[in-house]
């Protein structure tokens, strides 16, 4: 009776103790496991956890990973862009640059031109006044002085001699009349005392040249169109005695000394 109570209690315990050992087993394999993970990540090795954080820790690493790689992906596309956005703009301000240089320069070689064109007609119209003037034995006209000392010289010396007469204040309209087409200033207000005794006698209205069938509202309308009808007709920068027989068929010898002793009065 006594042996068969011993072997009872017994067998619970040798149960126990096989529980335990495999248990125990377990962790150590689990723990050997660990262990040469740790190891081989150590060493260089890639690791690849079956399971627990080891495995959420790769996942998270590689989404870090892989958005620092997208990143600097869009980093990298951004400065390309940015830098071909920054060439396209400078080609453009270059080239507006560049046209505007070339319009400048063209403007200031026409201006150049004109200026020399303007020159040379000046230079032959005082050779061929002075030529002129000489003829008639007049001074001659400095037309190199430049319009605003031009108009102011002769506009003075046309008022002192129109003082007192029908066409008193017109000087400034006789020399710029004189300089826009030009003539002679002396030549229009000459010949109108020699035709109208300075717009005394007009046979028509503000006509004091005998200047063909005409007649204007304004004495300024009037000397603007005598002076220019002188040139467009073809008499020339300055009275001649060809010109007088063209100007005033019947009397021209003597049609052509009275205007040009006027003309010395100027």
């Amino acid at each position: 009776m006594a042996r068969k109570s011993y072997n009872t209690v017994r067998k619970p315990h040798r149960k126990f103790i096989a529980i335990t050992s495999m248990a125990a087993c377990v962790v150590v394999v689990v723990v050997a496991i660990i262990g040469f993970n740790v190891a081989f990540a150590g060493a260089g090795g890639i690791s690849t956890p079956i399971f627990g954080f080891g495995g959420a820790a790769q996942q998270v690493g590689a989404d870090e990973a892989s958005g620092l790689n997208i990143a600097y992906t869009g980093a990298s596309e951004t400065s390309v862009l940015t830098k071909t956005s920054n060439r396209n703009i400078d080609k453009a301000v270059d080239q507006l640059l560049a046209k505007e240089e070339a319009e400048r320069k063209a403007a200031e070689e026409a201006r150049i031109a004109e200026e020399a064109r303007k020159n040379a007609e000046l230079a032959a119209l005082q050779a061929r006044s002075a030529g002129d003037a000489a003829t008639a034995g007049l001074d001659p006209v400095d037309w190199t002085i430049g319009h605003d000392a031009f108009v102011n010289t002769w506009a003075a010396r046309i008022d002192a001699y129109l003082a007192g007469s029908p066409l008193e204040g017109q000087g400034a309209t006789f020399a710029e009349a004189a300089w826009t087409y030009g003539i002679d200033p002396r030549v229009s207000p000459a010949i109108s005392n020699t035709e109208s005794s300075k717009g005394r006698v007009c046979f028509l209205w503000h006509n004091a040249w005998g200047w063909g069938q005409s007649s204007w509202s304004s004495w300024e309308e009037a000397i603007d169109a005598h002076v220019s009808g002188l040139v467009k007709g073809g008499y020339g920068p300055m009275i001649t005695y060809a010109g007088a027989q063209r100007y005033c068929p019947p009397n021209y010898d003597n049609w052509y000394r009275n205007t040009t002793q006027q003309m010395a009065l100027i």
